[in-house]
């Protein structure tokens, strides 16, 4: 579903992606981690079309996201950490305006519609104005939306924030269905625990490159050490973090 081949993305001098090569196949949860700064935003913007790589091939579903992009878009949904909502409009009209964008026809976009009021239980005030919603009403408006059009991948960046423990649970039962459904999932999160009881298989980035990836087991023998996904992340980041100081420091 996902393929990156040699992606690099400057801005400038400064260098956000250098060199990324990841595979990701249809029906897999991915987990994508890294710091703040690590390159992870500028990597899911350039999978949603966004932004264009400097260098190397972004592809999703077969498409070339540079020159197909039109059609890769028809099979995303993306979710990004803070969720936006046109706030004079109801969440149905909300989900009207996801479905027209997508193409849907009309019967079938009310279906559809009806099927994720009832999926994400929005009944109570989806007819209500978005401007009136807590931050889990819009979470679960957004990602009834990003549901809409029965999308092959699904990115959701940070889905978890802001949420209360009940809405937490659910949302990783549905994220964990769509994977088992076949929907690729690509999820980035600063929420490790949530990574290691998810994920299909694990990616950590840090300034720009892709340090590790695979499974807990994977990730485990890189680090030729035991632990939870913590005690693997933080010690694969500070290793890189001390390469990039000892090459900072022989190049000043």
């Amino acid at each position: 579903m996902i393929e990156l081949v040699d992606v690099s993305k400057k801005y400038g001098s400064k260098i956000a992606v250098q060199h990324l090569n990841l595979t990701i196949p249809d029906g897999e949860l991915f987990a994508f981690l890294g710091p703040n700064g690590a390159g992870k935003t500028t990597t899911i913007k350039m999978l949603c079309g966004l932004l264009f790589p400097t260098t190397g091939r972004v592809t999703v579903g077969g498409f070339d996201m540079t020159t197909q992009g039109d059609a890769a878009r028809q099979l995303i949904s993306y979710v990004p950490d803070l969720p936006f909502l046109y706030e004079k409009l109801t969440g149905r009209e909300f989900l009207q305006f996801t479905a027209d964008l997508y193409g849907l026809h009309r019967e079938q976009a009310r279906d559809r519609i009806a099927e994720v009021i009832a999926r994400f239980h929005l009944e109570p005030f989806v007819d209500d104005l978005t401007e009136r919603y807590s931050h889990g009403m819009r979470q679960r408006t957004v990602f009834a939306a990003a549901l809409v059009h029965e999308p092959r991948l699904l990115i959701a960046d940070e889905p978890t924030v802001g949420l209360d423990p009940k809405s937490i649970r659910e949302l990783k039962t549905l994220l964990r269905k769509q994977a088992d459904s076949g929907v690729t999932v690509f999820l980035s999160t600063h929420t490790l625990d949530i990574a290691q009881e998810l994920a299909d298989r694990i990616g950590i980035i840090d300034h720009g490159r892709l340090l590790a990836c695979g499974t807990m087991d994977d990730l485990r023998r890189q680090a030729a050490q035991d632990g939870t996904l913590e005690d693997l992340f933080l010690k694969i980041t500070e290793e890189a973090a001390a390469e990039v100081e000892v090459a900072a420091s022989k190049i000043g």
